[in-house]
């Protein structure tokens, strides 16, 4: 099964000793639903499994920036017309912050987490989202000087500018979708270190653009046709732990390669 798996991927898992599959919904269940790492621990040891909590933060941080650049090659493109704002995370103690834009069908277009919030900060991430999406015809952003200087740095360099627009209620949408990443953000209860921090954002954010069904090609993270028999981690929590005789998380009937996927 390793060996289906993209170079990168493949090279990381191989030094892990548990099973991919045990691996894989850790990760995925960590960045894609509001639970801490104890919380897996626990869920772990309810279905026979000892996962310590160190153990799955190890993968999380292992695996995700692998999970991200595969996504990102089947990402679907997005509309031409932006709404662009920035919300507020805590790293060490102090706020940081997330730039973020979508499009007018509420589709993500991409994230920038900085240590500032200024022109610098903010033409970083108009440059990143355009260098993998394209160029929009019109963004939207609120009152933010630093924005607003930053799209005009941009237009300076190019033939055809992009069309600034700055009116109420454009970027309800936009400001809407913030709640999905903070609200998973929180059990985390703040980021001891940047690198950590977007390492884990961009796990979060590849999930969520999952779950709005952005993957462009559906077999990068589809499942097999699930077997008959039961996976480990379906068995309900008052099941008999395993013994060395019978291990259900050892049955390999359903081996899911899928970040994506919780089956």
């Amino acid at each position: 099964m390793i060996k289906e798996l993209p170079a990168g991927v493949a090279k990381v898992l191989k030094r892990l000793h548990h099973p991919l599959d045990v691996i894989l919904l850790c990760v995925r269940w960590y960045v894609a639903y509001s639970l801490s790492l104890r919380d897996l621990e626990e869920m772990m040891a309810e279905r026979g499994l000892a996962v310590d909590h160190s153990t799955v933060r190890r993968w999380v941080i292992k695996l995700l920036p692998l999970f991200e650049k595969a996504f990102r090659r089947h990402k679907q493109s997005v509309s031409k017309s932006w709404r662009m704002d920035e919300t507020y995370l805590k790293v060490r103690g102090k706020w940081a912050y997330l730039y973020r834009a979508v499009d007018k069908a509420g589709n993500t277009i991409d994230f920038l987490l900085c240590a500032r919030r200024d022109k610098v900060a903010a033409r970083r991430y108009f440059e990143k989202a355009i260098g993998q999406n394209g160029a929009p015809d019109t963004v939207a952003i609120d009152k933010s000087a630093a924005n607003l200087a930053a799209l005009h740095a941009v237009n300076a360099h190019r033939e055809t500018p992009i069309r600034i627009r700055q009116r109420k209620y454009l970027n309800n949408i936009v400001e809407q979708d913030h709640r999905a990443i903070k609200r998973r953000a929180r059990p985390m209860l703040g980021f001891k270190n940047f690198r950590c921090a977007r390492i884990l954002i961009g796990g979060i954010e590849t999930m969520h653009m999952i779950a709005k069904g952005r993957c462009g090609d559906p077999k990068a993270f589809a499942c097999p046709p699930r077997s008959n028999s039961i996976p480990w981690f379906h068995r309900p929590a008052h099941s008999s732990p395993p013994t060395s005789t019978n291990r259900p998380y050892r049955d390999r009937t359903h081996q899911c390669t899928d970040p994506g996927c919780a089956a």
